[in-house]
């Protein structure tokens, strides 16, 4: 019971110092503003996490198509240059046949 009086002759100013800190105008503009902007603005963290995943998103598909089209214009280059492959393509994707051939398609279930 002797080291009560002891601990809070000396607690007590540190808290009383704490306690004005928060008190200060400058800190609770402070915290308010933090407050503000992290949860009630129109760029919040949560709009902004949104966003960036968006972003995200969208590169993913931009490199998907930007390999898309170099695979296309090299199928391009490949059927315009080289004769065979342009009737091997007419004739997997068209169904295309010469006059004395048959076509018979397999269709898996």
């Amino acid at each position: 019971m002797l080291l009560l009086p002891f601990v809070s002759a000396y607690i007590y100013p540190v808290l009383k110092k704490i306690f004005f800190i928060f008190i200060n105008k400058y800190t609770l503009t402070t915290v308010g503003m933090v407050i503000w902007l992290t949860f009630f603005d129109r760029n919040d963290i949560f709009t902004q996490y949104d966003l960036r995943q968006q972003v995200l998103k969208l590169e993913k598909e931009r490199n998907y198509y930007q390999n898309e089209i170099a695979a296309n214009n090299k199928a391009i280059n490949e059927l315009s240059t080289n004769q065979k492959s342009l009737e091997k393509f007419a004739r997997e994707t068209y169904l295309m046949k010469r006059d004395n051939e048959d076509v018979f398609v397999l269709v898996k279930k």
